[in-house]
């Protein structure tokens, strides 16, 4: 493993690397139906639920930050609102398995009472249950903080990664702790989690989407690393790292995916052409994952590529 002390890299120089790699991968769109006109897009790798494979995504007219999320399953190539399943009022759902356990969640956004456009902040929240029929919420985030994750690690103990901002003068930040029970998953302890150095520069932001304990006990983390050029537009990459949870080192980061891996579409608008929002990574047995991803805050895709947690295995 590399010493988390190494200097990061920027957006430009990961892009440049990952370039050089000649990848020919080819993504393709996810079709989702009865929602109307609404967009579908942030969505979760699919899970198992009740022996059904199953996606929760962002469901949200092109025109609003308001947003519900759904739960999908796939009938004859398209993916379909699952009858008596729960709608939530949040943002970017994310889902783990923690002891067996379902733990979904989401960003749950405030509005201004006058002005319904304007945001004023935001929060993860959590809800958990044997199923996506007996979800129930039990825990909050810090306010302004998305991205918080968690994962069984091979002690017994519980991985948490945060995303406090701002941190000092760098827009957003990794952190990482620990619990030893979900009971134990309170605002403060998320507050408080260590901040993971030498990931981003300071004008750059990123944060976990998923993570995964591998077979040596570290964790495979699939996030996402952004800037913003002098125009204004906003440039999201998906990303992989690998932590070991016992000295907190981590690997340095690499960028798993580009823009023009999908097919063209729409975006949401003019600045998010050229953002890719992780959602989750199916890995294979035949050294190939799945990277599900939401596209330019509009679609949803996915593409077959490297399994990128190979290297951190071996």
């Amino acid at each position: 493993m590399q010493a988390s002390a190494q200097q990061a890299k920027s957006c430009v120089e990961l892009l440049k690397e990952f370039r050089l790699k000649c990848v020919d991968c080819r993504g393709e769109k996810l079709i989702f139906t009865g929602v109307g006109k609404r967009d579908v897009y942030n969505i979760t790798a699919p899970f198992l639920d009740e022996g059904e494979w199953t996606i929760a995504g962002r469901v949200e007219d092109r025109t609003s930050e308001r947003s519900v999320v759904m739960f999908f399953v796939e009938r004859h190539g398209k993916w379909v609102p699952r009858e008596g399943a729960p709608v939530f009022e949040l943002q970017d759902p994310f889902v783990a398995f923690i002891r067996g356990e379902l733990v979904f969640g989401g960003v749950e956004v405030y509005f201004d009472g006058d002005d319904p456009h304007y945001v004023t902040s935001w929060r993860t929240v959590f809800y958990r249950g044997s199923r996506i029929r007996d979800l129930v919420p039990f825990a909050k985030g810090p306010l302004t903080m998305k991205d918080i994750r968690l994962v069984d690690l091979a002690n017994g103990r519980i991985g948490v990664f945060t995303r406090p901002m701002p941190v000092g003068d760098a827009r957003a930040m990794i952190g990482y702790t620990e619990v030893g029970e979900l009971d134990e998953l309170t605002e403060q302890v998320m507050a408080e989690a260590e901040v993971l150095e030498h990931q981003f520069l300071k004008v750059e932001w990123g944060g976990a989407n998923e993570a995964h304990l591998l077979s040596n006990g570290k964790i495979g983390v699939l996030g996402h690393i952004a800037w913003m050029d002098d125009g204004n537009i906003r440039h999201y990459y998906p990303m992989t790292f690998m932590l070991d949870p016992e000295t907190r080192e981590h690997t340095p980061i690499k960028l798993i995916a580009t823009r023009n891996l999908f097919p063209e579409g729409p975006a949401k608008r003019p600045d998010l052409e050229d953002v890719l929002f992780s959602g989750g990574l199916m890995r294979e047995d035949d050294g190939k994952a799945t990277l599900y991803t939401g596209v330019s805050d509009a679609e949803a895709h996915l593409v077959v590529i490297d399994d990128p947690f190979e290297d951190y295995e071996a």
